[in-house]
């Protein structure tokens, strides 16, 4: 059907949202089309603009499908149409040029190759057949090549491929599934790619043949560093364990999971049990690394996941990967290229400066990375998919903030110190930053701010305030205070767990005016009032303010921050708190335990305890999962990576021990009061784990009777502090979750299911971390309710 040459009326039609790169103006064009209807489609700073003309009804029509049809990738935030006085007439319906203008419009996170680009890549006859960057509306690059908006090729890495004929035509063509496709390329005009040697910078093997080239290198036991969409990975076979240990010496990463990647799910089935929801989290766009147990009938080298038993999985994402994988029947190891602690490798130059050493061999090619992007990662816990790590193919999607925010305010809070991410806050709108590592890495700090200056660029943002955490040495709370006094904004800070729990808050929808909630803010540490050092909190909040109800008894970190390094640190801290060292040496000096700390400087550390020289105390949950863990002989002497003995201990449980044992099965935990404040208290649990030591009872036998009893020590004074709030005339009827711990699918799953058997609905988080990586996002919900209270 030709389209109309006049209109009897005129709607301009403003369309916020994820809307740019994902294929919605060739959408709108079509549909116009299809309708008989004349006008115009632009992209410009607030999303898409259309002006479009007809007849009533087909104008009627046209909206209707205008979001009931829109393309997968989009996301449609808003839809505001205004009807102008007079017709305007248009010959038909075009694609204009995009406007600038003030960033309201959402940038698409990169996504999973589609099946129809799939298809081209395994055809023959197709022009893009085996081509590692083929991509459409529907998929490929976002985030990751983008320099600027409005979102068309010459604000993206792109820009440097000019099309070829046959790519400029599918470009033009309405009728083509890579109409205005940005990153569109093809094995003429597109990116290439080649392998280089590190140690004389020459390109090796034979052109046209790097895909077979990398997996015979692969097959012969070597290390590949592959640049992929978001940044530099380190390949080997994952079978091959001397290849893998060869990896942990390089890269200096001696505990540390590492990720996976196979060809498909059958592959993965054959090392680990998949549900329904793990498989579909895998086959997602976003493509995630799933956490899945590690159940499956052949095993891995331990050196793949050292102690613990998850394996993280993912499928190949990209043609490159496709291609890679298409006829190995084994999984290869896919890790960030990097020493351990610093950012991910993005560009050529600084991979031949920093892979030496590390990779035999580099698969190279010539699209540049505009944005670093972590893989992200996912674990199915409580029966959803919850993200540990959210970045690629999530960031930088827009978070809807609570009912009755202000859509005026604007501001920037920087987040935490590790697992940091930062977050712009405008028109209502949370976008918060990929992963951006720990910040006590000067690399990893320098690239925070790259970033952090990156997306102000990206989304034109002007803040009126910046929110910083409480915590006077963390560096993101130092670059907002340099920040504030610099540019003259006012600056809020905010106490870590009320941050914590007010991430969880938005997530779940809880307006901004709600009623307080008691929340449970669990992790290794953060600071509190006066300058303390908490981590077990219950929290009776709202979005303003906070009551400090319950907590987690306070012990001494011997050393300050080595007792997060040197797990032994705690149980020893715990046992002289809990107990009379005398006696307890008298009762339980001949367990090994007992003879490990004689070979530590316990002199010291009496008087460091005695004089409160660097030991602060701490209520701090990660503290006392370490402590057990190094107690029952799991993570003891060092740490290798953060929260190595938590998650061990995690690992050790008997699941059916711990659902179908009976209560006093579980250690015990007191709820004592001090100073008006009720605490947690684990003296008579570690009294229960020495009695069991002494027995020779298993690890997974006293990890499991710990799990249990902090769950029913926690239910206990759960319900301690709904009474007493009843008594106050308060109703409690949500309880929210948030902090690192409960990444622990135990201690969540269990407490959830325990909570919500006695009426209670509880809170928790699964498209925004739990861990510091939400806590930027709770900073600025604090804020804006203090901006509009």
């Amino acid at each position: 059907m030709k389209p109309k040459k006049s209109a009897e009326k005129t709607l301009e039609i403003r369309v916020r949202g994820r809307v740019q790169g994902v294929g919605f103006r060739p959408h709108v064009w079509h549909l116009a089309y299809e309708l008989g209807l004349v006008g115009q489609v632009c992209n410009d700073g607030q999303g898409v603009r259309i002006q479009v003309s007809g007849e009533p009804e087909a104008l009627s029509e046209f909206r209707q499908r205008l979001e009931s049809q829109a393309p997968p990738l989009s996301q449609i935030e808003t839809i505001e149409i205004q009807e102008q006085e007079q017709a305007v007439e248009f010959k038909d319906f075009a694609i204009v040029e995009s406007v600038e203008g003030k960033t309201e419009t959402q940038i698409a996170p990169d996504t999973a190759t589609c099946a129809a680009c799939m298809a081209e890549i395994y055809t023959p006859s197709e022009r893009r057949y085996r081509y590692p960057f083929t991509n459409c509306t529907h998929c490929g690059p976002r985030l990751s090549i983008i320099r600027g908006v409005p979102y068309d090729r010459p604000s993206t890495t792109m820009a440097n491929f000019p099309l070829c004929p046959e790519c400029q035509r599918e470009y033009d063509d309405p009728g083509d599934r890579r109409f205005h496709a940005q990153p569109i390329a093809c094995p003429i005009c597109g990116p290439k790619l080649w392998l280089e040697s590190l140690t004389d910078k020459d390109r090796v093997g034979e052109p046209g043949k790097e895909i077979q080239q990398t997996i015979s290198l692969i097959e012969q036991g070597k290390i590949l560093a592959i640049r992929g969409l978001g940044g530099f990975h380190l390949a080997c076979d994952a079978t091959n364990e001397d290849a893998v240990n060869r990896l942990r010496e390089r890269k200096r990463r001696f505990g540390k999971p590492f990720a996976l990647m196979a060809r498909d799910i059958t592959v993965i089935r054959r090392y680990c049990r998949v549900s329904p929801a793990e498989e579909e989290a895998l086959k997602s766009p976003a493509a995630p690394i799933v956490l899945l147990n590690a159940e499956g009938e052949e095993r891995l080298p331990e050196a793949i996941t050292p102690g613990v038993r998850t394996l993280g999985f993912m499928l190949p994402y990209t043609p490159l990967h496709l291609l890679l994988l298409e006829t190995l029947d084994y999984p290869l190891v896919m890790t960030s290229a990097n020493l351990s602690h610093e950012p991910q490798l993005i560009s050529n130059t600084e991979a031949r400066e920093k892979l030496m050493g590390l990779a035999d061999t580099v698969l190279f090619h010539n699209r540049d990375i505009a944005n670093r992007i972590d893989d992200s990662v996912v674990r199915i816990m409580a029966g959803k998919p919850r993200l540990l790590r959210r970045s690629r193919g999530y960031v930088p999607g827009a978070i809807a903030l609570p009912p009755g925010c202000d859509r005026h305010s604007s501001l920037l809070a920087y987040g935490g110190e590790l697992k940091s991410t930062f977050c712009l806050i405008q028109d209502c709108q949370a976008i918060l930053s990929q992963h951006q590592g720990d910040l006590e890495n000067l690399i990893t700090y320098a690239d925070y701010q790259k970033n952090l200056k990156l997306f102000r660029q990206l989304y034109d943002h002007k803040p009126q305030i910046l929110v910083a955490d409480l915590h006077p040495e963390y560096l993101s709370t130092k670059l907002a205070q340099e920040q504030a006094k610099t540019h003259q904004l006012p600056l809020i800070q905010v106490q870590h767990h009320h941050a914590h729990i007010a991430s969880c808050f938005v997530e779940n929808g809880i307006p901004l005016d709600h009623s307080p909630i008691l929340g449970i803010a669990l992790d290794g540490l953060g600071v509190g009032e006066e300058g303390t050092i908490w981590g077990g909190e219950f929290l009776l909040a709202d979005y303003r303010g906070y009551q400090r109800l319950a907590t987690l008894k306070s012990v001494s970190m011997i050393g300050g921050t080595k007792a997060i390094l040197e797990p032994w640190r705690n149980t020893y801290a715990h046992l002289k708190t809990a107990f009379d060292w005398q006696i307890l040496t008298e009762k339980f000096g001949h367990l090994e335990l007992f003879d490990y700390f004689q070979n530590k400087p316990i002199a010291l550390f009496e008087q460091m305890l005695q004089k409160r020289l660097n030991a602060p105390l701490a209520s701090s949950t990660g503290r006392l999962f370490d402590a057990v863990s190094a107690a029952i002989g799991l993570c003891r002497d060092r740490a290798l990576f953060e929260g190595q003995g938590a998650i061990e201990l995690e690992m050790a449980v008997d699941r059916h021990l711990l659902s179908e044992s009976d209560d006093d099965f579980a250690y015990p935990f007191d709820i004592n009061l001090t100073h008006k404040l009720l605490y947690l208290d684990p003296s008579p649990m570690w009294l229960s784990l020495l009695e069991d030591l002494n027995q020779g009872a298993s690890i997974s036998l006293m990890a499991t009777r710990f799990h249990k009893g902090l769950i029913q020590g926690m239910i206990q004074l759960v319900q301690k502090l709904i009474y007493n709030c009843q008594s106050d005339g308060l109703s409690i009827q949500h309880i929210a979750l948030s902090g690192g711990c409960f990444q622990n699918r135990v201690l969540l799953e269990e407490l959830t299911t325990k909570l919500e058997a006695k009426g209670y609905t509880c809170l928790a988080q699964a498209q925004v971390p739990c861990n510091d990586g939400g806590l930027s996002l709770g900073q600025g919900a604090i804020a804006i309710s203090r901006m509009t209270g």
